[in-house]
């Protein structure tokens, strides 16, 4: 009632209130566009993780997942030590690889120590 008393003493008064446009409005900051100091998350697990205070368990059976590291790491060095022995034997060649892994960081039984 309030709104239809309001109009009829605009419109007879002669002025009828004008919709505010967007040029007319100041402009608001885009949220969207902040950048966040500290951690984000966008979905529950990393908020799970962001919120928790535990530190992430260590792995308790490396032993478990040698064997491929292993097949992975021989794929990827032994060319190289190929190329910086080409007059070994393979078994001579995969001596030299078996040091090379057993100091090896990709080694899971290496990073259960190093942490």
């Amino acid at each position: 009632m309030k709104a239809e008393n309001e109009k009829r003493q605009l419109a007879s008064v002669g002025k009828v209130k004008e919709p505010v446009t967007h040029i007319e409005k100041p402009l608001e900051e885009n949220i969207n566009r902040i950048q966040v100091e500290g951690d984000e998350a966008r979905s529950v697990e990393e908020a799970i993780a962001v919120l928790s205070v535990k530190d992430p368990d260590v792995d308790r059976h490396p032993e478990k997942r040698v064997k491929a590291a292993y097949t992975s790491f021989e794929e990827v060095n032994m060319p190289r030590i190929k190329s910086e022995n080409p007059t070994l034997r393979l078994s001579q060649l995969k001596q030299i690889l078996r040091k090379d892994w057993m100091k090896s960081p990709e080694n899971p039984l290496n990073q259960r120590f190093s942490s």
